[in-house]
């Protein structure tokens, strides 16, 4: 599946990016995330319906505050994400948004944990 960006009202999910546009490797970093090839990685996910993630972003400047993840598994899917310092409400918003893609788009109930 091509990536999918979804409006989560105050905030805006999209794929992650490491480009000559939008670099979100140092957000990432910031976030505890070292590995470099990580936006690849990810990216090769969406391709193979593996792992859907989004990089919750603040809409007038498009900084990554959080990331937000889908695993499907069967009938089934695990939402879940984390967030940089200070943007816990950029993540809950972004975990209900992911939700409802779950259910809507996809189809897929959200597992019980």
């Amino acid at each position: 599946m091509e990536p999918i960006e979804i409006n989560a009202g105050s905030w805006y999910l999209r794929a992650l990016r490491a480009d000559e546009r939008v670099d979100d490797r140092p957000a990432l970093r910031e976030g505890g995330i070292e590995d470099t090839d990580y936006v690849a990685e990810r990216s090769r996910q969406w391709a193979g319906d593996e792992h859907y993630s989004w990089a919750v972003c603040e809409p007038t400047t498009g900084e990554l505050l959080a990331e937000v993840g889908l695993t499907p598994n069967g009938s089934e899917c695990v939402v879940d994400g984390w967030a940089r310092p200070g943007h816990d409400d950029a993540l809950a918003a972004a975990l209900e948004a992911a939700q409802r893609f779950a259910a809507g788009a996809l189809g897929l109930a959200l597992a019980e944990r």
